[in-house]
């Protein structure tokens, strides 16, 4: 075994949990916790909005590897590359723990996030093509077991720190939670220098590079790997969605297992899943299969793209039995991460050791970059899908321009003083009430599903019963008034507005809660969260608009996702069918041909 991979394998496990420790948070840190970072609350981000945010950053995350691999494989080499851009990753690591401590929140945010995909550039790239650049054909056939074990690393570091950071932004805020995964990084940049004298450094030679590059072999092997990739996107485009849409239906649902989770931990799972499906597939499942058929890389691809289909599958079938006001224990979302990280290991594992061997010897990390740019195209394909079912909020950016008080928004007609304004309260730079137009009526449809849900155990109604409740209500412009339940405790009551159009910025209404009744008010722990502390000090209220029911409801204008519940996760499941149909005939005609250090 090559000299310099303990030390390869101790700085990925400290990147690992660096990285991962802040991606697993940033979703609920952006919904939850980030309009309440500054001197006074702002505008609380939504899930959807947060979600297109989210796989923004995954999607430059991948992509700026791109231009590292340029910068290893053309000027610099892989070590030099890695190291320097480590240092603007920790710099980006800082300004997230910096955070509300000075000026805007939400720019700090976009710094450290800028940063970390900068430095990610360097490191994703040229790691992987530096493991494989520690053998040669005496011990090239070490080189599936070294991938395992780099694997492995990066799934123990990412274990560790998705349960360990989730628990530190809930009871000790976001700066040790964003600040502690810096310090690791500062760790793994330390581990990576002292290996210097034990790698064997593959030296960049740019005249060889762009003569390969050039060269029909070089542009064929590109060409040859670019509609794998092109299959291989969209089986990113629903994994990476654990760390967004999957964070989000496990707060619908009954998280005790064992332990109480919490959402962002819930993603832990997968690491602990990898750790013990790696060595079963390698060592058990592969040589079984391998006596039946031949099992070739894009055999063991094309079967992953599948067992996608049911991972998501199930996901969608979860968010059913949400959506009919049940509360399914997050067990079923396990067997969700159970299926698609089997799914991930004939995948991405896989895929990365093939795009080792198939890349000419001296465009190891530009090959690698590419494969990693689908990762970057299968997050632009959920951002522009939750970039997409966005209905806009004619409040949010009229009331920007504002100052505290009450103000008319002049509504569809465009003029103030009309049936369809819309009245706001301002305080501090934040919206805290919305008179909606028509508000008689729709109170009127509340209170009878108010009055419903106390006379049933304060349980919301299902959209069937609701519908019933409503029959025959309208709203001032004719239209019916709807009711959908979202979750086992929420719901949302709307009208369509004046443009009588549903899913438009006019639709408006309201979102009603129940009271969580898994865990009793006597139950609940004494200790108080950062949240609850941070809400506490800049005077947030917890208090309903009703005080006198417990049964709470929030208006809203516009806002609301086009796409939603069970639909929007049988999109992706159809999605990804359709490309592993298609992946089919790619693989029986591709050709294959390998390429060692000497």
């Amino acid at each position: 075994m090559p000299g310099g991979i303990p030390y390869i394998i101790a700085n990925e496990a400290a990147e690992r949990f660096s990285f991962y420790g802040m991606k697993a948070i940033l979703s609920i840190f952006m919904v939850q916790y980030l309009w309440l970072m500054g001197d006074a609350p702002t505008e609380q981000m939504s899930e959807v909005v947060a979600s297109e945010n989210y796989h923004k950053f995954n999607k430059w995350v991948y992509a700026t590897p791109f231009f590292g691999a340029l910068l290893a494989d053309f000027f610099f080499g892989k070590y030099r590359v890695i190291i320097w851009l480590s240092i603007v990753y920790c710099v980006g690591h800082a300004c997230l723990a910096l955070m509300g401590v000075t000026g805007s929140a939400g720019w700090w945010l976009f710094a450290g996030l800028a940063l970390i995909c900068i430095g990610s550039g360097g490191i994703k790239p040229c790691v992987s093509a530096h493991v494989g650049d520690q053998f040669g054909k005496s011990n090239q056939h070490l080189l599936t077991k070294v991938f395992n074990w780099f694997y492995f690393s990066i799934n123990l570091g990412a274990f560790l720190s998705m349960l360990a950071t989730p628990w530190l932004l809930e009871w000790h805020g976001p700066h040790i939670a964003f600040g502690i995964p810096g310090i690791l990084m500062a760790i793994a940049t330390l581990f990576f220098w002292l290996g210097r004298t034990k790698f064997i450094h593959v030296q960049p030679d740019p005249v060889k590079f762009k003569r390969e590059l050039c060269s029909k072999e070089g542009i064929g092997v590109i060409l040859r790997l670019l509609p794998l990739y092109f299959f291989v996107a969209f089986f990113w485009a629903l994994f990476d969605q654990t760390g967004s849409s999957w964070i989000f239906q496990s707060q619908d649902m009954d998280r005790h297992l064992v332990i109480d989770w919490l959402p962002s931990q819930i993603q832990s799972i997968n690491s602990v899943l990898i750790l013990t499906l790696v060595p079963l597939f390698t060592f058990v499942i592969y040589p079984a299969l391998g006596k039946v058929i031949q099992l070739t890389p894009l055999r063991k691809i094309g079967a992953g793209l599948f067992i996608t289909v049911l991972s998501f599958a199930t996901i969608a079938l979860i968010q059913v039995s949400i959506s009919e006001g049940n509360t399914p224990n997050i067990g079923w979302q396990f067997l969700a991460y159970l299926i698609i990280t089997a799914a991930e290991v004939m995948v991405s594992i896989v895929c990365l050791e093939y795009s080792y061997t198939q890349a000419p010897r001296n465009m190891k990390s530009l090959i690698m970059a590419i494969f990693l740019l689908s990762v970057s195209f299968g997050n632009q394909i959920t951002e522009l899908v939750n970039s997409f079912i966005q209905v806009e909020d004619p409040v949010v950016t009229f009331a920007e321009e504002l100052d505290d008080g009450k103000h008319s928004h002049p509504g569809f007609d465009g003029e103030v003083g009309n049936e369809d304004d819309i009245v706001i309260t301002r305080k501090e730079g934040k919206t805290t009430e919305r008179q909606l137009p028509d508000q008689e009526k729709i109170d009127h449809a509340a209170k009878l599903i108010t009055n419903w849900a106390e006379e049933n155990d304060l349980t919301l109604p299902t959209t069937e019963e609701a519908n019933s409740l409503l029959s025959g209500l309208t709203d001032r412009w004719g239209s019916t008034l709807t009711y959908t339940r979202l979750a086992s405790r929420i719901a949302r009551l709307s009208s369509n507005g004046p443009d009588k159009e549903p899913g438009t910025k006019w639709d408006l209404g309201y979102i009603m809660e129940a009271p969580d009744k898994l865990i009793p008010s006597d139950e609940k722990p004494k200790k108080k969260t950062w949240l609850e502390k941070r809400k506490e000090f800049l005077g947030v209220s917890e208090k309903v608009e009703d005080s006198d029911s417990p049964i709470s409801k929030t208006a809203y204008t516009g806002g609301q996702p086009k796409l939603e519940g069970p639909a929007y996760y049988w999109f992706f499941t159809g999605l990804m069918l359709i490309a592993a149909i298609l992946f089919v005939p790619y693989a029986i005609f591709s050709k294959e041909k390998s390429y060692l250090q000497s």
